[in-house]
């Protein structure tokens, strides 16, 4: 048989096909209308496994890739239910109050703007890419950060989220769950690193070096390599390392932070380019009080759990394979004071301007042993 007859008949079954998804999805409308009336959830795991079951049985050597066929079958079955019935959630609530309320809202340049550390960090950096005209508020910590901004002292905060080498502020992800913040904009920096002191100093002089937990360990090979004895001392930012440098009357100490930190405090570079991988970015997020969506987001951000059982993870994968939504990041986290409990951070290039976006994290909401909505915003 000719390769061109091959294809006509793929055709035509392509074209069955589609005809009977489509009478499926419509029969899957029929049955949403049923469990309304009724009351019943959209999922029912009993039936799907009869499914699936007879799926198996009748494939003969296909079972693996037929199992797979009905399986995303069955998640766009329950995806388009969920979508039909969806009742109103929390968040979807916040997220349609959020457009009503800023629908004409753009991001603005100016603005009292909580910032971590002191002048010269990349915090600092961070929040001139992102308000060219912000009066920065400096404050010790990144907790200090939140609560200026759910107090409404500050209108905006920047602190760091995650690095391309040191993955992911815990501190951070902590806080904007229990401090009821939001994700608004986000800026990814690429970040070099130097080992900056009082000019004259040398390496093997070296009795401390002080840095921004996170620097530290963006730095850790080259730190290893330094002589035996050489204290490596964490600081509340990379700025802050370098002024104690400055201002102490030691002259065997260094500090690991940014060229142009060096330069703002009148000290040395003692080496350049000390990152383990030049390729090394840090992501800084833009908080605020309420979760204001401006024009372009096209980035969510969750937190949830789900229950401890096969296939728990995979069921939420598939709502995102469903829609057709890239998934960027996805993270794990073990649950304080539970033994092999997970929360999961996710990352999603999607917009709640898509009702079927809105319906899905509905339904993770209503799934979920545990969910947060961190905002939909742009990243620059």
């Amino acid at each position: 048989m000719e390769l061109t007859e091959i294809r006509r008949r793929f055709d035509e079954v392509d074209d069955e096909i589609l005809a009977s998804f489509l009478k499926r999805m419509e029969l899957a409308g029929e049955v949403a209308e049923i469990k309304a009336q009724k009351g019943t959830p959209v999922l029912d795991r009993t039936r799907e496994r009869e499914i699936l079951a007879k799926v198996r049985e009748r494939s003969g050597g296909m079972e693996r890739y037929s199992n797979t066929l009905f399986t995303t079958l069955l998640e766009l079955s329950r995806a388009y239910q969920d979508r039909l019935l969806a009742a109103p959630t929390e968040t979807s609530a916040l997220i349609g109050k959020a457009l009503a309320q800023h629908a004409a809202d753009v991001f603005p340049q100016t603005g009292t703007i909580a910032c971590q550390g002191v002048e010269g960090g990349n915090s600092q950096i961070a929040c001139d890419r992102l308000f060219p005209r912000g009066n920065l508020m400096y404050l010790k910590t990144f907790e200090s950060v939140f609560d200026a901004v759910s107090s409404g002292l500050c209108t905006f905060g920047v602190v760091p989220i995650e690095n391309s080498s040191n993955g992911s502020v815990r501190e951070v992800y902590d806080l904007i769950q229990r401090k009821c913040t939001y994700v608004v904009r986000s800026a990814r920096l690429c970040i070099t690193h130097e080992l900056i002191s009082k000019p004259g100093v040398r390496i093997e002089d070296l009795t401390k070096v002080y840095s921004h937990e996170q620097a530290l360990g963006q730095c850790s090979d080259f730190l290893a390599s330094l002589p035996d004895g050489v204290e490596v001392l964490p600081c509340g930012n990379t700025a802050e390392a370098v002024r104690l440098v400055a201002e102490s009357d030691e002259d065997t100490i260094a500090a690991i932070a940014s060229h142009e930190c060096g330069e703002l405090y009148g000290l040395s570079t003692l080496r350049r380019d000390i990152q383990n991988s030049d390729n090394n970015y840090t992501r800084f997020i833009c908080i605020a009080r309420e979760p204001v969506i401006y024009p372009g987001a096209n980035r969510i951000s969750l937190v949830l759990s789900c229950k401890h059982k096969p296939g728990a993870l995979y069921e939420i994968m598939g709502k995102f394979n469903a829609l057709g939504i890239n998934l960027v990041k996805l993270e794990s986290c073990p649950v304080v004071g539970q033994d092999f409990e997970f929360m999961f951070f996710f990352d999603l290039e999607a917009s709640v301007l898509d009702p079927d976006v809105v319906g899905m994290l509905g339904e993770l909401e209503r799934c979920c042993e545990s969910f947060t909505f961190l905002g939909n915003y742009m990243e620059v």
